[in-house]
């Protein structure tokens, strides 16, 4: 085997060794394409603002019964859809229904009291006439015995006799005017049976036993969906004004997105928002800024932080801002679902 001329060597590690510019070219590629995706970010992030702190929120009506009673039957089972009126649940009406012909009885008997003691005034009228005679009849018999004393004819013991029964008389009288007075005031005859204060306050008790039984039906106050009905069990006691279960309100979905602070420079109410939910990757939910918070989340927490101290370190603090739903296509917005929300501000 001949060996290769010395010439021909070198020709050969000439051709196979990298050009400089080459080298240079690759070099200046790396930082030339990571400075043109950050300008691309940068141009792409311009006249919009995004979270990922944002959640479906849809209205909830919490249904509790206005009088306290035993479940006697449940009418709807979880996340069953239901209408406006629809009974829920029922109370048994027993102690009700009782309650009510109680009610009854009082006013029948307000209304007999009433007529007694309208009854009643013409005997007083009568009483307070025949009192009105007896110290006519008394004074008559002073003025008699003051004259015959006069004249010598009688004694000291009569006269004094006919002084007090002129003033028992007369005391008499004035308590009959007295208890006139008083039963006319109780009868109050200047109105009708049914407007006095007596009846009208039984009728205010039996409307109230009627809207007590009333009550015992529980319905939905609103087009939803049921839910948490596995909490009312037929045989326990639903006590006043403590929620039972819950109705979500059809059509009252919306997102609350949590932005910074430093995002909302821009951001104003009717502006467009695309709506991204992590357990629908794919779909892309329209919507609109419906309104901005006016306050912080921390402002409204129960135990808001105190700044005013010498640990003090500056937090970014997040605004709640409801986006409205204008376009839902077939996603099935369910409450409490996480989601990813951007705002064009321009």
């Amino acid at each position: 085997m001949t060996a290769m001329p010395q010439q021909d060597r070198l020709t050969a590690g000439a051709a196979s060794a990298p050009r400089p510019w080459r080298r240079w070219l690759v070099m200046a590629s790396v930082p030339l394409l990571v400075a043109g995706a950050g300008v691309w970010l940068w141009l792409d992030g311009q006249g919009k603002v995004s979270t990922d702190n944002a959640y479906v929120r849809q209205d909830k009506v919490a249904i509790s019964s206005d009088v306290t009673g035993r479940i006697a039957e449940v009418m709807v089972a979880e996340n069953q859809r239901v209408r406006r009126g629809q009974v829920l649940a029922r109370l048994a009406t027993d102690p009700f229904e009782m309650a009510l012909a109680e009610a009854d009885a009082r006013l029948a008997s307000a209304r007999l009291q009433v007529r007694q003691l309208k009854t009643g005034t013409a005997g007083s009228a009568a009483d307070l006439k025949a009192r009105r005679e007896a110290l006519a009849l008394a004074t008559t018999e002073l003025e008699r015995q003051q004259q015959l004393m006069k004249d010598g004819f009688t004694t000291r013991a009569r006269l004094q006799q006919a002084e007090y029964f002129a003033a028992n008389a007369r005391a008499e009288l004035e308590r009959g005017l007295a208890d006139d007075a008083q039963v006319r005031a109780a009868a109050n005859d200047a109105v009708a049976i049914e407007s006095h204060p007596l009846v009208m306050a039984a009728k205010a008790a039996r409307d109230r036993a009627a809207f007590d039984l009333s009550r015992t039906t529980i319905k939905s106050p609103a087009n939803g969906i049921a839910t948490q009905t596995t909490r009312v069990l037929r045989g326990q006691v639903m006590v006043q004004g403590v929620a039972a279960m819950s109705v979500m309100v059809d059509g009252s979905s919306f997102v609350e997105a949590n932005f910074k602070e430093t995002d909302l420079e821009h951001m104003r109410v009717g502006q467009r928002a695309e709506v991204r939910l992590d357990a629908f990757p794919g779909q892309v939910v329209a919507g609109t800024v419906d309104s901005i918070g006016v306050g912080t989340g921390a402002e409204f927490a129960v135990l808001p932080p105190q700044n005013a101290t010498g640990n003090w370190v500056k937090v970014v603090q997040r605004v709640p801002v409801r986006i409205a739903i204008t376009q839902q296509k077939d996603v099935p917005l369910i409450a409490g679902l996480s989601a990813d929300v951007t705002v064009f501000t321009k």
